[in-house]
Parts: C-alpha cells; structure tokens; sequence
C-alpha cells in the first residue's frame, strides 16, 4: 500500500497521505515506493490546484503556517496568524466584524471580506465573522502570478486553508480547556472516530466567551465543524465538511486621533454606544469531494461547495464629514451616526480537476485540467442617521454627541437609521483551466497555462429601481521557467494575467467593469543544512487596472481610482538549525500605490499617482526561534518571536499616517504526565502601543495591548 504524509501541503499522483499528519518535507522515491505493497488506498484528499510537484519544481513563491505553528503562538484567529508572513497586511476589518488582509499589497473590495480558498474552493467573501482556526491543519500563502489556473483571485496572491479531515481507519483525539487575560475562557476538541473500515467522522468543536481590552467590549463565539470520510474501495475517497460558527461582539470602529496625536484618548476607550446591542454573524457552510485515483499517474476530483452567512446588528460610528463634526470645532464632542446592518450573503461553487501526466518522446508532461462555477449572492440592507451640518444651534443631541473625554453612554435616545441602501448583487463566474509543465531536461522545466472565464453581474438597488447588468469574458495567460542550478539551488521566474469582477456599483448604479492584472516575478529556493533549512527569495511587480475604494460618502457604494501598482522583495526561511533550534523568518519590502489621479469631492481629497496604498506598510518583518528539551524526563518546548510592521497610510488620499511598532511574544508548554500537555503564551510582551489599521483618523484600530493565556491540553 503507498501512504505518504504532505510534501509542504503538495500532493503527488503515486501516493496518498492523510491530512491529520503533521507536514513532512519529503517524498519518497520510485524505488522505495515500489517496495511497498503496490496497492493504492485512498486515505486522503489532494491538493486543489496542485498536481504532482515538489515545492522547488513550483515556479511561484509559497509559504506555509502549519498547526505546530498556531498551537505554539497559541494563536485562535486567522488575521493573527496571517501576521507570521511577511507579505501579508492587515485591511480594514469592519469594525472587527470581518477578516480583510493584502497578500503582497493588494486587497480586493474593501466592502467585503477578503477572499480566500478552503480546500480550494472559493470562500471567505460572506460576512460569517473572523475566521477561527480550529479546524485547520495549515494555512498555505500561495504568491504570485497563479491567477490562470486559481481564477478570480487578487494578482498578489491567494490564502488557502486546508481543514482538518478525517482520517480513514483511526482513533485519536484531544481536547484542551485555556483561561486569558480579560476573563477569556476557551475549550476546544477535536476527536477522529473510526466507524468502521471505510468510514471515519472527525468532531472539531470550539467555544469562546470573555472580555476584551476595549471598555463594555466583550464577545462570544462558538463552532462545530465536524468532516466525515468514506473509502469506496482502494482508489476512490468521498469527504464531507461541514461547519457551523456564529459571533457575538459589538461593532467598534477604534478610537479617534487628532491632529495626529495617538494619545486623544486611550486605547481601551470605547466610542460606541453599548445600548446597540451585539452584531452577531452566522456561518453555515458545506463541502463534499470525491477524489478517485484511475491508476497511479491519473486521478480526478470533482465537488461542491455551499456557505451562507448573515450578519446583523447596529453600531454608533463617528461622523467622517468634517462640516458634520464638531470634534473638529472644541476637540471632545464627537458627533456620531447610527447604522443598522444585514449583509446575508451566499456562495456555491462547483468544480472538477483531472490530474496526471504523460510523455511524448523525452519530454515528460505533468498536466491540470478543470473546470468550476461560482455564484456569489450578496444581500445588503444598510441604514443610518446622521448628525445635521453644524451651525450655532445645532444641539448635542442632534449631533448625537458623545463627550470623548469623559463619555456618558446612554446620553441621548437611540435615533432610528432610515434605510441608505437595500441592493442584491449577484455574481456568476464559469472558468476552464489548463496547465501543462514540461521537463524538457533534468534540471529545465517549463510552465505553460491558461485560464478563460466568463463572469456576469447584476445588481438590483431596491430603493432606486435600478437594475444593472454587465457581462465581460477574458483569457488569462500564465507562463513560468524553473531552472535546478545545483541539488540545493533552483532558480525560477513566472508571468501571469489575471482578471476578476468587481462586485456592487458606484451610487449612480453603474457596475465597474472587472479588475485586470499583470504580475511578473523571478526568485531562487534553496536549502541548506541537509534539506533542514529551506527559504525563498522573490522580487516581483504587480499591474492593476480598474482598482476600487470605499465611496466614503456612500456606505456600501465604491469608487474606482484606476490603477495601482505594488513592486517589492521578500524573504521566507523556515526548518531548523544546529541545536535543534526551529525558526521561521519572514520578511517584506512592498511598495504599493496608486498609478492614477482622482478627486473625491465629498471630502475634497485626491489621489495622485505615487499616493500609497491604504494599510500597506513598507517593511514587515516576522521572525520566531523556538526548542524542544527535557525536563525531569518529560518534553518541553520554549519560544520567543518578534513582528516588526513599519509606518503606513492610515487614510485614502491624504498625508494621514499609522506609526510602525515592534511587538514580542513568548510561548511555551511543558508535559507533566503522557498525553497531558501544560501551554502558556505572552502576546506584546512588552505592553507597546500599537495600530492594526485605519479608515480614518477617526476609525482607526489599536492594537491589543499585552496578553497572557494558560491552558491544558489532554490527548489520547
């Protein structure tokens, strides 16, 4: 029988791995494999996407997060664990209601969360609340120029995550039970059940409740997402994943600063109103694939996937229109608005993909070919109450004031949002995709790909009546060369387009037409130390056309600021070193901006070429060591990690700026008895203030100051 455990997350065509096992980096050869029992039994599911390569044959920089990496940091949310490579920045959050990062300086639609693949299949735009990462093995940073085959992705990149599933013909499990600081209590399981020879459920559950660092903030969150594998015979796997999560949290939109001034008010102080109540997201999602392996160099998978969410709730915002804001006139009384909001979204996405590989003469071919649709529903119902445009008898109350100094909560009566916005947008994407890379030599090979898709759009504004519609189609080209230098050298450089719709349309009801990309980058992998060290270095550039940003002064509704470009450098390291030390090291440099002029009227700002990106910081840098050793006999682990985020745009348009700030973690964990594991972590060691990021100077985010958790961990 050939088994074989994840190559960095890549799947080959002759074995077969089980995703519950930690990532291996190797592969085993020909001839050992054909010392083993020639039998082909599907224990797992590959890789979307993929095929069968090594991570050095790959002409595109990817990076890995693994689970050792997220129990260590005891890390629970994505952005956070996002924050451990570099090419990754943090984006507008909707008042930390939804997950939006950039993967090497582009971001997508700021109006809803950013995009990412689960088991490959589109997901992550609906409004289910921040991702937890219980019930992920690993988090892949796939970079670069692959938009051919993926479709509909950001040119600089896509985050994939890979769940964890069941493993066929096992019982394992643990459970763990962790107190914080701010009273924050969590518990988590995750059991793997064999039914029966073919049959394994897999029960991952997480529960959550406790304060926060913000004043009257606390939250709640709980998830099941339980995955079910079924063998049919040696050569065919059936896995269902389902997943059921819901947040509670009030909406907060941060603090204010003033003239700069980072210090207007401190960083627990909440603006808000309390009285509004909890914003609570809901997410109900599931994903069936069958994977059938036709002989040991061809397989197929085809499956289906299905995610609802909604979120609703109301917030108290400040006011971001000067002549509305008397924060601006006497330096405390901020005027605010009231929003509702119900974003009910859905996305189903169909797909297949055949994989093998063939020769013709000399040259061995190692193909993709698939095919997927994608429907994304987005259902916005958004209403607000504004402060009037200040004058000398404009009342507290009518401005819906609250002192920034000293606030009183519950001042004022509740005004009641009057309805803004009531638009359905509906996007449909059908692709077809083809990739071929040919070996023309032992140490040459060359990548060649493309990707069609058809997308049409409509939006519905209900309380217009306008109905708008566009229909676009395009050919997306991809290109790559890898070049084996030396057995640790490889030298690579790729070439892709990209294209993807831009949801929703500007106030007047005109859709944007789709976004169109052009992505260039060359780089080396190499390892060193006996295969124990592996890293890449990459410089790349980036081309967007058609590029949005938020209207901010039309909730909901986006304007389009032409083109952007990002250029840049970045480093990935990770493996051991002598000692038995294990480290992992990113860094970024990214210059992203924007390559065009627009002025805003309703807050008289423009955007020229050269204007940075919002939230994009020059330099990023991650680096963590850690070890494993014995105390009295039984293992331990100690380690320290540092992030470092340089300055960046805190605001569209304007000289707004968010400071860079340095941050230091410890973590550790220590087994007393067997199958009993003791875990503590310490988040911004040394209490610095710092920004997760801006809309405004009026919204923006600080960062949570220092943090301790303690748990335990019980496995069987």
């Amino acid at each position: 029988m050939l088994r074989y455990a994840p190559c960095a997350g890549l799947a080959t065509s002759l074995t077969v791995f089980s995703l519950m096992s930690a990532p291996v980096l190797a592969q085993e050869s020909a001839e050992e494999a054909a010392e083993l029992d020639q039998q082909i039994t599907v224990t797992g599911v590959r890789q979307a996407y993929r095929g069968d390569f090594v991570l050095s044959e790959i002409p595109q920089a990817i990076a890995q997060i693994d689970e050792a990496a997220l129990k260590a940091n005891n890390i629970l949310r994505l952005v956070d664990a996002l924050d451990l490579n570099a090419s990754v920045s943090r984006q507008n959050s909707l008042g930390g209601l939804f997950d939006s990062f950039a993967v090497r300086g582009f971001a997508g639609d700021e109006n809803i969360p950013t995009g990412y693949l689960v088991n490959g299949f589109n997901g992550g735009r609906g409004f289910g609340g921040p991702r937890d990462v219980a019930g992920l093995e690993r988090i892949e940073v796939l970079k670069g120029p692959a938009a051919a085959v993926l479709g509909r992705g950001e040119p600089g990149g896509t985050v994939n995550l890979v769940t964890k599933q069941a493993e066929i013909g096992r019982t394992f499990g643990n459970a763990s039970l962790q107190y914080g600081s701010f009273d924050r209590v969590r518990t988590e399981a995750d059991f793997n059940l064999a039914l029966s020879g073919g049959l394994t459920a897999r029960l991952i559950g997480y529960a959550e409740s406790g304060d926060t660092f913000r004043d009257t903030v606390n939250q709640r969150r709980w998830g099941f997402l339980p995955s079910i594998g079924l063998a049919i015979g040696p050569n065919t796997r059936v896995t269902y994943d389902f997943e059921w999560t819901r947040v509670e949290t009030p909406f907060d939109r941060g603090i204010v600063v003033l003239d700069g001034n980072f210090r207007t008010v401190p960083r627990n102080r909440y603006l808000g109103e309390p009285g509004d109540g909890d914003h609570v997201a809901r997410a109900t999602g599931h994903q069936l694939r069958v994977q059938h392996d036709f002989s040991e160099r061809w397989s197929l998978q085809v499956g289906a996937s299905l995610r609802d969410t909604l979120l609703t709730g109301f917030s108290s915002d400040a006011e971001l229109v000067p002549s509305r804001q008397k924060l601006f006139v006497d330096g405390r009384s901020l005027s605010r608005q009231r929003r509702s909001r119900r974003y009910d979204s859905r996305q189903w996405v169909v797909r297949a993909e055949l994989s093998g590989e063939f020769e013709t003469g000399s040259l061995r071919h190692r193909v993709l070919i698939g095919a997927d649709r994608d429907q994304f529903d987005n259902d916005q119902q958004f209403g607000r109450v504004r402060p009037p445009v200040l004058t000398a008898g404009t009342t507290d109350r009518a401005g819906y004031v609250l002192d920034i100094l000293a606030p009183v909560y519950g001042r004022f009566p509740l005004p009641t949002p009057a309805p803004q916005n009531d638009r359905l947008d509906v996007q449909r994407s059908t692709g077809a995709f083809i990739q071929d890379q040919i070996e023309l030599t032992d140490r040459l090979q060359v990548r060649i790909g493309g990707r069609y898709d058809d997308v049409s759009l409509r939006t519905l504004n209900r309380l217009t009546s306008i109905d708008s519609r566009l229909s676009k189609g395009r050919f997306s080209p991809q290109a790559g060369i890898v070049y084996r230098l030396s057995e640790p050298i490889t030298l690579y450089a790729a070439y892709g387009e990209g294209f993807r719709a831009n949801i929703g349309t500007d106030v007047t009801g005109s859709i944007f037409d789709p976004e169109t990309s052009r992505s260039k980058e060359i780089g080396v992998k190499f390892t060193m130390l006996d295969g124990s060290l592996n890293g890449t270095l990459a410089v790349f550039q980036l081309d967007k056309n058609n590029v949005l940003a938020s209207d901010t002064g039309n909730p909901g509704f986006s304007v389009a600021i032409g083109k952007a470009r990002s250029r840049g450098i970045e480093f990935d390291l990770a493996g051991q070193l002598p000692g038995e030390i294990d480290v992992i090291l990113s860094y970024a440099y990214i210059d992203a901006e924007a390559r065009s002029t627009l002025l805003e009227p309703n807050f008289n700002f423009q955007i020229r070429p050269g204007d940075p990106l919002i939230n994009i910081p020059d330099h990023n840098l991650n680096i963590q060591a850690s070890k494993r050793f014995a105390v009295a006999g039984r293992e331990a682990q100690l380690g320290a990690g540092v992030q470092y985020v340089g300055s960046r745009s805190g605001e569209t348009g304007t000289a707004f700026t968010l400071p860079s700030h340095t941050l230091a973690r410890l973590f550790g964990e220590f087994e007393p008895i067997e199958g009993v594991t003791v875990f503590a972590a310490v988040q911004n060691l040394f209490d610095a203030r710092w920004y997760a990021n801006s809309y405004s100077p009026l919204w923006v985010q600080p960062g949570t100051p220092r943090t301790a958790s303690v748990g335990l961990r019980a496995s069987f």
